[in-house]
């Protein structure tokens, strides 16, 4: 958090404009004084958030018309009014299998070519649930803005932001994420071959596995006791 309140103070003073590249990440480590796993822990979450784009062998840069860092986000109003698990994933199932349809009539190579490189990332990234859920979340955004309608773009980048905050949480308690990693594959496959009917299934049938992975998951406190409590009772015996 201590990167993501520097950029973000930067970016506020207009010391970072949309378009600027970050320093190199030796030196950006050592001017934070964190180490460079800490640094990438930031900037990934950054990039998660739609504030960065990382380009690999190129750099860091600000994202073109970065989001207001400081406005409220849904997860405030989800605090606020309690919004639940099932309404987010519904929500998510109604415009996401439609935004992937439209990507599968709309996208260009430009999101196809990103989509395959955040489709490697993910595989890359099956033993490694942070890491994987970063790259899951840039998926799902590629997609929206290949959807070709700023709108619906715009909507579903709060509702990932949110997401994301919240899941970068419990993904560590993820049981199997690729079962998860091959069927983004299967998506931007249908994607790509123009196909937006099946797209709009296959992101339906996505969501509603995550969702139901999500519910098997033990929560932290209670896998943690069980744990304790197995281990007490293997000291005694």
């Amino acid at each position: 958090m201590h990167v993501v309140n520097h950029v973000r103070s930067l970016i506020e003073k207009g010391t970072l404009q949309p378009g600027d590249k970050l320093p190199p990440e030796r030196e950006l480590a050592r001017t934070l004084n964190v180490s460079r796993a800490s640094l990438r822990t930031g900037i990934g979450y950054l990039a998660a958030m739609g504030v960065m784009k990382i380009r690999h062998g190129v750099g860091t840069f600000v994202a073109d018309g970065p989001p207001d860092l400081g406005k409220a986000s849904l997860s405030f109003m989800g605090a606020l009014h309690g919004f639940q698990s099932w309404q987010m994933f519904e929500a998510r199932i109604i415009l996401e299998s439609n935004l992937a349809a439209l990507a599968a009539e709309r996208g260009k190579d430009e999101h196809y070519a990103a989509l395959a490189e955040e489709v490697a990332e993910i595989f890359a990234a099956v033993d490694a649930p942070n890491e994987y859920l970063i790259h899951d979340v840039l998926f799902h955004r590629i997609i929206a803005q290949a959807s070709g309608n700023p709108i619906l773009a715009a909507i579903m980048e709060t509702i990932t932001s949110t997401m994301y905050d919240k899941r970068r949480k419990t993904v560590e308690r993820a049981l199997d994420l690729r079962e998860s990693a091959t069927m983004h594959r299967e998506i931007y496959r249908a994607i790509r071959g123009r196909k937006p009917d099946e797209a709009r299934n296959l992101m339906e049938q996505h969501l509603r596995m995550a969702q139901a992975a999500q519910g098997m998951e033990r929560p932290l406190e209670k896998h943690i006791l069980v744990q304790d409590l197995s281990s007490r009772g293997a000291k005694k015996g």
